[in-house]
């Protein structure tokens, strides 16, 4: 069995600002997200302009932010938040969820479509590929954390985690999501990318709601 590291979960610190292991974890997915988007469009025929790359990233960015954290504010602990309104802006103390994150992310892509004359596909498509290495780096963090931990096991890769965990061995199931829906996933929608051209639009997306479920 192996024994969680319980790592800080704060990475570092710059004066007051505590900047924490699952926001770097956030900026990781944004700055390699961003790279390889860019990559996507200069490739010849892609029908995007490096522009158009950093302004979606810029509202994608928005959404997640502000999707992820209203998502969990409403999903997960509502009244918590209402007899203190505040904590709803301290978003360094931690709280976000993927679904609110993924409707913000869809509002995103409406929007950018309906300002660009594309189609609400075509966004999808072109994003789907690079999300699976944001899931990597997000369930990284979770690792990181010791959250979002499995059911209890006897298998020998089986993590004492500790903590509202306890002290029996657990799946990393954290470490089970960012290969499979991280790594696996990721490797999929970019052998499919090479067959774009014959693949109807919407392929990409589906694909990876199919994947990630």
């Amino acid at each position: 069995m192996l024994i969680h590291p319980q790592f800080d979960p704060v990475a570092f610190s710059l004066g007051p600002l505590a900047v924490r292991w699952y926001g770097l974890m956030y900026l990781l997915a944004f700055f390699v997200g961003w790279g390889l988007a860019r990559w996507r469009a200069s490739r010849p025929g892609s029908g995007w302009k490096t522009v158009d790359v950093d302004d979606l990233l810029t509202f994608v960015m928005l959404g997640v932010i502000l999707g992820a954290r209203l998502g969990y504010v409403l999903f997960y602990d509502l009244p918590a938040y209402i007899d203190d309104p505040g904590e709803i802006l301290r978003i360094w103390n931690g709280g976000m969820s993927f679904h609110g994150g993924l409707l913000g992310v869809l509002c995103a892509f409406w929007y950018f479509a309906r300002t660009r004359k594309k189609s609400f596909l075509e966004v999808s498509d072109f994003i789907a590929p690079l999300v699976p290495q944001g899931l990597f780096w997000g369930r990284m963090g979770n690792f990181i954390n010791g959250e979002l931990w499995g059911k209890p096991t006897d298998l020998p890769w089986g993590v004492i985690f500790g903590g509202t965990a306890g002290d029996m061995p657990r799946h990393p199931s954290q470490l089970y999501e960012a290969f499979l829906e991280g790594v696996v996933l990721f490797c999929i929608l970019q052998v499919l990318s090479r067959k774009k051209p014959l693949l109807p639009q919407g392929t990409f997306m589906g694909v990876f709601v199919m994947g990630y479920g």
